[in-house]
């Protein structure tokens, strides 16, 4: 009897492994009362995964959960993106307009004439980032895009010719903010309210436009070694998010948006197979071939799935975006502590393919 009990103990107690515990384990190291992050995986029309950890802000020891909000950086990008896709299939604008019909400012006007709409969606226009952010990081705290893009207008000359090659642009997407402008003659946040974020059901998603929000957000921390130190735009006065970051979302709805997507509820099935895909050049020249779509970043997983993806960083928050059409797999993660997003992608996509993508 005792020997049988001894065994129960060993044994029966022990628990398999599930796609849930796995996935979890890979992020249990932010739980706890630190900063930390949620997740989100769907699987069409499921979500397969869901979890937070850790906390929102560490002064009221708010906790985090997948309804809140977090600042997804980069991931912004891809919003301004498809407003741009949008008002091109409604034919005020042309994704082969060149910037001098926007811009007839700029310093060399012969730059504006080479570089298109498309060259800014695809970070290939060769125009140098000559803001002095690293000299003045209040500048980078209070600019909105007209102030980011003017310092680009006054180059006198090209990196390289548009369609070249790649040169990530953060400036590229102040520009296309400030183009929705002149075209709609509308903020471009509230063009990213009324095609995306209503009709996709975002209720809580938002777009920074002046201060810091002062509630319903989340904080974001550098962790040093006298402890966490807040590096969220939110401990300075003044905060504008531009074109090239500032939507403040959370997985749930970052889930919204995704289905929003690929059910066609938002934008047509052709603006979301051209921004899917990737634009390619005849004068490229880098030994790398091109990898972009309409803002996305299009790779491969390690067993050969076409896999869409954007990352997106700003001071302490930290978001991947990452679907598999293929497998009809979507995995979301925002979190408000420096978090090595690629390296967590590969651990989720690992699992996922060992539980054969949830069949």
């Amino acid at each position: 009897m005792k020997k049988f009990l001894f065994l129960f103990l060993i044994f029966g107690c022990s628990s398999k492994p599930t796609f849930e515990t796995e996935i979890d384990n890979i992020f249990s190291y932010l739980a706890g009362d630190n900063p930390g992050g949620a997740v989100l995986i769907l699987k069409g029309d499921s979500i397969v995964f869901s979890h937070a950890y850790g906390l929102a802000d560490i002064n009221s020891k708010e906790r985090i959960t997948t309804k809140t909000l977090f600042n997804t950086g980069s991931i912004s990008k891809t919003f301004v993106a498809y407003v741009i896709l949008d008002l091109a299939n409604e034919g005020k604008l042309s994704l082969n307009d060149s910037l001098a019909k926007y811009f007839p400012d700029f310093k060399n006007p012969e730059l504006a004439r080479k570089v298109r709409i498309h060259h800014l969606l695809t970070h290939t226009s060769g125009l140098p980032d000559n803001r002095r952010v690293h000299l003045d990081s209040v500048f980078l705290l209070s600019a909105k895009d007209e102030e980011n893009f003017n310092p680009i207008k006054l180059n006198d000359s090209l990196e390289f010719e548009p369609g070249a090659r790649y040169e990530y642009s953060n400036p590229a997407f102040n520009g296309l903010a400030l183009i929705i402008e002149k075209v709609t003659g509308n903020k471009w946040q509230q063009e990213v309210e009324t095609r995306i974020f209503k009709p996709a059901g975002m209720a809580t998603s938002t777009i920074t436009d002046g201060p810091h929000p002062a509630s319903g957000v989340s904080h974001a921390y550098l962790k040093t070694a006298s402890g966490y130190v807040e590096k969220d735009y939110g401990e300075e006065p003044t905060f504008a998010a531009a074109g090239n970051g500032g939507v403040w979302s959370s997985v749930e709805e970052l889930a919204k948006y995704e289905a929003a997507l690929r059910k066609h509820q938002i934008l047509s099935e052709e603006i979301i197979t051209t921004s899917y895909t990737v634009r390619t050049y005849p004068n490229w020249q880098d030994s790398t071939p091109p990898f972009i779509g309409a803002s996305w970043f299009i790779g491969q997983t390690d067993d050969g799935y076409k896999m869409i993806y954007h990352t997106g960083t700003q001071r302490g928050f930290y978001g991947d975006f990452v679907t598999v059409p293929e497998k009809n797999i979507t995995y979301l993660m925002l979190c408000n502590i420096p978090t090595p997003q690629e390296e967590k992608r590969a651990a989720v996509l690992s699992i996922l393919k060992k539980y054969n993508w949830l069949d």
